[in-house]
This record gives C-alpha cells, sequence and structure tokens, in this order.
C-alpha cells in the first residue's frame, strides 16, 4: 500500500464503476495512514470525474449501509481490519452495500496499469463531508433490534479495539438504554487493535467481572466481527453467538435456508444446530465465500468463528454491533444471560498446527498425505473432523482436527503435521 497505488486504484476504480462520472463514499478506521491514503483516494476520484462523499472513521459496514442510503454508485473502506496499526487496505462496496462482483474485482485489476485518468477542468468532481453519517449508521443500527427492545438494566463494557467503531458503538447500546463501560475507545492513530478489541480480548475478560458487567463485547478495528464475554469473563466466540441467533430465528419462525458457517466452524455448531433440526452449511474459509453461499442457498444468517457474523435479514454485510444487538436482544426476550444462552452447543477441542512449506501444494494430492487423512478419519468416525488446507497468503499447510478427547485431538493434528512436514520436505 502507497500513496502511488491508491491513487491508481481510484483511478482503476473510477473507470470500471463509474465511467460516466458518479459518486463515491470513502470511509476509514482510525490508522494515521488513513489520512494519506484518504486524500489519495480523494484526488484519484475527483480527477477522474467521480463525486466523493467522506464520512471520516465509521464501521466497515457504516460504509456498507451509507453507499446505498446515498445513493452513491459505490463504497470504500480505508482499513486493514484486525491487522495492527502499520498495516493498511482498501475494501470496495457495490451501490447495494453489497461485495464486488469477481468481473468488476478482475476489471479494476486489469485497469491498474492504465495511465491516471483526469478529465477535462468543467468535468472534474467534488469532494464534501457527509457530518450525519454515523447518527444514521447509528439509527439504522438501533432499528436491527424489533421494535420495543430496550437494554434498560443491562450493564455492558463496549471494547471498541481503539478502531473505527471506537465512538458510535458506546452511543449504540448507551441510546437503547444500557449502561456502557467503554474501554479501547481512545484511538491515537497507532493503537488500533493493540492488545484490545476481538483478537485480544483479555481485557475485556478481566474488565467484564471487574465491574460487575453482564456482559461485553469486542469489536475489530474497522467493527465488522465481534466476540462476547459473559458475567464470568468466558469468551464467546463466533460459533456460539452464531448458535444463539440462529436458535432464537428457529424458534422465532424467522429462520430462512440453511446456517451457513465454514470448513473451521467447530463440530460443536454443527451437532447443536441439529439437535434443533437447523440444516448446517459449510463454506470456505472468509466472509465472502459465507456470503455466496448464503445467497445461493436463500440463507439469513451465517458466519466464522472470529466473530465475522451475516444477518442479511438486518444488514448486507458481517457487522459487528448489528450481530451482539442480535444477542442482546434474546438475552432481554428470554431473560437469560449470554452464559445460559451457549449452554446448548458444546465446543469440541480443536487443536491446529501449521506447517511451514517451500512451496504451496494442495496437500490431499500427496498420496502419503491423503492416506494419513484417511487414517485419521477413519478413527475419529463421526466423533470429529480433520481438515488441510494451504493458507493462502502465507507458505504454510494448516492442519486442524476436532474432536470429543482434547488429547486424542492432539496426537492426531501432531501425527498428521509430521507427515505433511515429511511429504514437504521429499
Amino acid at each position: 500500500m502507497t500513496v502511488d497505488f491508491a491513487l491508481r486504484l481510484a483511478s482503476a476504480a473510477a473507470r470500471v464503476l463509474a465511467p460516466d462520472g458518479g459518486s463515491v463514499l470513502i470511509g476509514k478506521d482510525t490508522r494515521v495512514s488513513g489520512y494519506l491514503f484518504e486524500a489519495a483516494l480523494e484526488a484519484g476520484f475527483v480527477a477522474a470525474g467521480v463525486d466523493v462523499r467522506l464520512i471520516g472513521p465509521l464501521p466497515t459496514p457504516a460504509v456498507a449501509y451509507m453507499t446505498q442510503r446515498t445513493g452513491c454508485d459505490f463504497g470504500v473502506m480505508i482499513s486493514a481490519s484486525h491487522n495492527p496499526y502499520e498495516d493498511n487496505g482498501i475494501k470496495f462496496f457495490d451501490r447495494e452495500g453489497g461485495k464486488l462482483s469477481d468481473a468488476a474485482e478482475a476489471a479494476i485489476e486489469a485497469a491498474l496499469d492504465l495511465p491516471v485518468l483526469t478529465v477535462p477542468s468543467q468535468r472534474l468532481g467534488r469532494a464534501t463531508r457527509i457530518d450525519d453519517s454515523r447518527s444514521f449508521y447509528q439509527e439504522h443500527c438501533q432499528q436491527s433490534v424489533p421494535s420495543g427492545v430496550r437494554l434498560n438494566g443491562l450493564k455492558l463494557v463496549i471494547d471498541g479495539a481503539n478502531g473505527a467503531a471506537y465512538k458510535v458503538a458506546p452511543r449504540v447500546f448507551s441510546d437503547l438504554g444500557a449502561d456502557v463501560v467503554p474501554i479501547g475507545c481512545s484511538p491515537n492513530g497507532r493503537n488500533i487493535n493493540d492488545g484490545c478489541g476481538s483478537t485480544a480480548p483479555s481485557l475485556l475478560q478481566l474488565t467484564v467481572p471487574g465491574v460487575r458487567a453482564d456482559a461485553g463485547l469486542a469489536l475489530d478495528g474497522d467493527g465488522d466481527r465481534v466476540v462476547m464475554v459473559d458475567h464470568l469473563g468466558r469468551v464467546m466466540d463466533g460459533d456460539q453467538l452464531l448458535y444463539i441467533i440462529a436458535r432464537a430465528r428457529h424458534e422465532q419462525g424467522t429462520l430462512k435456508g440453511p446456517v451457513v458457517g465454514t470448513v473451521m466452524s467447530n463440530l460443536g455448531l454443527e451437532h447443536a444446530l441439529a439437535a434443533l433440526g437447523i440444516p448446517f452449511r459449510r463454506a470456505k474459509v472468509g466472509d465472502r465465500h459465507v456470503l455466496e453461499m448464503l445467497r445461493d442457498l436463500d440463507g439469513i444468517v451465517g458466519g466464522e468463528t472470529s466473530g465475522h457474523i451475516l444477518c442479511l435479514d438486518r444488514a448486507t454485510t458481517g457487522d459487528g454491533i448489528v450481530s451482539a444487538l442480535q444477542v442482546l436482544a434474546v438475552m432481554c426476550a428470554t431473560g437469560k444471560s449470554l452464559a445460559e444462552l451457549a449452554t446448548g452447543m458444546t465446543k469440541y477441542p480443536q487443536v491446529m498446527i501449521n506447517v511451514a512449506v517451500a512451496r504451496r501444494i494442495d496437500p490431499l494430492t500427496v498420496p502419503a498425505i491423503a492416506e494419513a487423512v484417511a487414517g485419521a478419519e477413519a478413527q475419529l468416525a463421526n466423533r470429529g473432523r480433520v481438515v488441510l488446507r494451504a493458507s493462502g497468503t502465507e507458505p504454510l499447510i494448516r492442519v486442524m482436527v476436532e474432536g470429543e478427547e482434547r488429547g486424542e485431538v492432539r496426537e492426531i493434528a501432531e501425527s498428521l503435521a509430521a507427515t505433511v512436514r515429511a511429504a514437504a520436505a521429499g
């Protein structure tokens, strides 16, 4: 990510998504580099004749929502999500607040090497700031719970990861009546996800019982993921939250289609949903693949263990605040604690071992590895699962084994890892 790249990307995106002019909405998280990339994108879009709407630091799902609400041709979020502040990235949304199609992404990539587009002066775009975006998004989040639902009487700890949701998240929950204790809500440009947020919930785990809160929630840097903590400080990950939301929808008669997880979703989630008669499907890792499968199967609820949860009857993309509100609404409706709501699902022990390889390979095409996997699956039978997959970003083979007995799971995982290591070395 460089200024030059951001400028060229803006030009390429304008050629593909707004070839005759139009408008784009730009949001960002709290990274210090967001200022320079925002300026570079703004320059590239204005030069290409595209009007720019700037909304400042707001969560990724706010960009998706506001793109749709304002009628912009597309939206852009500047964020590296749960990564440290040194990283940054750029995400695109279409005019409906959804992910870009594969064809659109390919076209933008193909246009990256073209000269930066600059239209005649009379056709240059304009840049303006939308100062009421936060209140519009806040209202959208609050409307995601049933009419009349209030959080009065609940004491909540909100960890904003010093990121994009640092201001809007505490306001959403406090305006619904909760007694809010904010942490990780003091960004300085360099402390995003630093010892806080959904990838580092230890501070939240200490704070919730420390202040005698009913629950806590931790968002990631761009606010599209959430994990929660019960009153005893125990983490509830995306699988457990997905179970609570899906079960409530099922009991209300509003659940459509199967629940969609990923190949890494805990087997306990699949078994718990099966006990309720709820079908479950697994997509490849990545919220994009979960979304695609939900659309293909006419489903509305899915997500990943990381806490990236999709409630398509409430939002067009993963939204940490909206997801947490769905869980809290169930707590209010049932009078049960977060811990009680999660008791219907038993998490199976899961062991993950990353095996470094010199080159990227499909592990299941190697006979020795395929044979070892078959043996492990036969040993576990219906008591567990084995997943081997190549990392999409690193020269690693990820070996994941889960089952009822932790000792057995660890032993099988280590044996498979050794087989992969030996095969990769050969």
